[in-house]
């Protein structure tokens, strides 16, 4: 069998190539199953293990592993019974910029499907991350995030009350809450601190958002204030990461 040496912008070092030489036989299909890829183009339909296995002279289960992890990656998705290639990723600002406006961007609908809007008070956890008071009505608000229908993510937001006290009855869930604050209540974002980490869905949040539990996730935890630094919302959005990569612009 021979290697392809890709050599991409942006391709790992070597091709992924151990120093030693020695190329695991999963690693060797992948790469092979990455150039079919490349001439399939997007929506393409992958041949199955079977024939993939006889293909490349390997064993199913090698096939399956260099399929499980470009998956993982976002370059397949399965679609019914079979395996198709999978679009580009969806590229998210670092900014204060809205989901809505950073999928609009790449040519995508975005869209979102309420799963709750609850009121309760605030915990002390939530008080001290979020500077409310304990004790406060809060709101609580989760949503699955799509584009052009498809589900890439979950969001959960909580907001003072105070701040937004009829947002159970002015707002349309499937809209932007930033532009519901902008427009309808005045609010202009001011600052936010954010953190982002990989995590792995619980079964509950991989069966909304419609991926195995075992997919890597990005966890976006954000803290918003308005322009008179006072707090605005607490924001935790889960994305799946087969679907998204985040780009930031930095200035020294």
């Amino acid at each position: 069998m021979d290697y392809p040496n890709d050599q991409a912008p942006g391709a790992p070092v070597r091709s992924g190539i151990p120093e030693h030489g020695r190329i695991p036989k999963y690693y060797a299909v992948k790469a092979h199953i990455a150039v079919l890829i490349e001439e399939l183009g997007e929506g393409g339909l992958l041949p199955t293990e079977r024939d993939l296995a006889e293909k490349y002279e390997v064993a199913r289960e090698t096939v399956r592993q260099a399929l499980r992890e470009l998956l993982l990656e976002g370059k397949l998705r399965r679609q019914g019974r079979g395996t198709v290639v999978a679009g580009p990723k969806l590229e998210q600002p670092l900014s204060l910029a809205s989901y809505t406006e950073g999928v609009r961007r790449q040519g995508r609908t975005p869209g979102r499907t309420l799963i709750s809007l609850d009121r309760f008070p605030c915990s002390e956890a939530l008080a001290a991350e979020a500077g409310l008071t304990r004790g406060e009505p809060v709101w609580h608000m989760e949503r699955v995030l799509l584009a052009d229908d498809e589900r890439v993510g979950l969001e959960s937001t909580y907001v003072a009350v105070a701040r937004a006290p009829r947002l159970d009855e002015d707002f349309t869930p499937d809209s932007s809450f930033y532009a519901y604050l902008r427009d309808r209540l005045g609010i202009t974002f001011g600052d936010a601190d954010e953190r982002i980490e990989t995590v792995l869905a619980t079964p509950r949040e991989a069966l909304l958002i419609g991926t195995p539990p075992a997919l890597p996730m990005l966890l976006i935890h954000r803290v918003s204030r308005d322009t008179d630094g006072l707090p605005l919302e607490r924001v935790r959005t889960l994305y799946r990461g087969d679907r998204f990569s985040f780009s930031a612009h930095l200035q020294g």
